[in-house]
């Protein structure tokens, strides 16, 4: 059984063709800039890779050619349409609606057409991709996997917000978390290298987008993201956590609309605002090492906005038996998981820093003293699959 898994952007399009069983990525690739030139960025087996340029003013366009490339010519990963068994489709925002993967139909899509408000940048999209899918292969099953439902397990007390109450039963304001299929992964993997299922995990997933998960016994009990992914920590382009008056005052001094006010908050603040130079972390460590402050005291408040944050979850699991780390900024900084760890001895937490710098000669890496009582791991993330997994344990069902 084969996959296809698709990350419908405002405009791009990921996807990957998967074998669920086994794990095998039979293709990968990225189509971007749809809507005005159009690039597609195509992988497949023996880590072949092309870069085509290709007309894709829509994304019912851009479908259509991941198709046809998949089975055809150069860059052919299967002989026909009928080889893919399903569509697995990530869905930023499930709500409260859907609290595990769910097959598509007309109903789901109404429900992920109610929540538009709660993710107005990603959920027409997802949207999009699904109703084209439906429309090119209108035999095959589609799956939607979201964001939000490994979240859906955290306590009243975790995920409300000190508001008037009537907001949360009228307007579904509360915590919702994102990164969840990631989080789920990772926590799982760690589970098994833990060999223990009443496990107590801090999850770290620190890319251009980051958040923090506290999992406990296999659920997420906290995340740093809430209602949008706007909360927790310091981000690419995001500001993270704020006092809410900055918004009124911000607005008043650089007299802003609402509109204004949250593309700075998601799009011109975070690393990129702090340091000035890029919100691409490895250019700001690089300029750090080159003696720029502003540099360094971006990567400082990351730094300890990350620590603080698995301090108090350490606290909400009453211990900790693992902190992981993923995602760009998670598997592959150093310097960041360094930072983080030094200086949390006194709960367990000892960084082994030759571990910590040496390269992986496989996917998962210890990089914890032998002495430590909390492990800490490296985990590389793989949202695709569970995307596949879960779509296909629903088909087969």
């Amino acid at each position: 059984m084969l996959v296809l898994v698709l990350n419908a952007g405002s405009s791009s399009l990921k996807y990957q063709l998967i074998n669920p069983e086994t794990a095998e990525i039979k293709a990968t690739g990225l189509c971007e800039r749809i809507g005005i030139d159009g690039v597609v960025k195509h992988e497949i087996a023996e880590n072949r890779k092309l870069e085509i340029q290709h007309p894709l003013p829509t994304h019912k366009e851009a479908i259509e050619f991941v198709l046809d490339i998949l089975t055809k010519g150069d860059t052919q990963a299967i002989s026909n349409i009928d080889e893919i068994s399903a569509i697995g489709h990530r869905v930023v925002h499930g709500g409260e609606y859907f609290k595990k993967s769910t097959l598509i139909n007309s109903d789901v899509i109404k429900k992920i057409e109610e929540l538009i408000p709660l993710a107005p940048l990603h959920n027409p999209a997802h949207i999009l991709g699904i109703k084209i899918c439906q429309e090119l292969m209108p035999d095959k099953p589609n799956v939607a996997v979201f964001d939000t439902a490994f979240h859906q397990t955290m306590p009243e007390e975790n995920y409300l917000y000190a508001v008037p109450h009537e907001d949360y039963t009228k307007h579904q304001l509360r915590k919702y978390g994102f990164h969840g299929t990631s989080h789920y992964y990772v926590s799982n993997e760690t589970i098994k290298l833990l060999n223990k299922k009443d496990s107590k995990i801090i999850v770290c997933h620190l890319g251009n987008g980051s958040s923090i998960c506290a999992v406990k016994e296999g659920n997420s009990i906290d995340t740093t993201m809430g209602l949008t992914p706007l909360e927790g920590l310091i981000m690419g382009t995001r500001s993270g956590d704020i006092d809410a008056g900055v918004i009124p005052y911000l607005m008043d001094k650089k007299n802003m609309n609402s509109h204004e006010i949250v593309d700075y908050l998601n799009k011109k603040s975070g690393i990129l605002g702090v340091s000035g130079v890029s919100s691409d972390l490895r250019e700001v460590i690089k300029a750090a090492k080159d003696g720029d402050h502003r540099a360094k005291l971006s990567i400082d408040m990351l730094c300890n906005r990350i620590k603080k944050y698995i301090c108090s979850y350490a606290g909400i699991l009453e211990g900790v038996d693992a902190i992981c780390f993923t995602a760009g900024i998670g598997e592959n900084a150093d310097l960041i998981r360094e930072k983080v760890c030094s200086g949390l001895e006194f709960m367990g937490v000892e960084v082994d820093i030759n571990k910590n710098k040496a390269k992986a000669n496989s996917g998962i890496k210890e990089i914890h003293k032998d002495t430590s009582k909390t492990k800490i791991f490296v985990i590389p993330t793989n949202e695709e699959l569970i995307i596949a997994q879960d779509t296909y344990k629903l088909v087969k069902a």
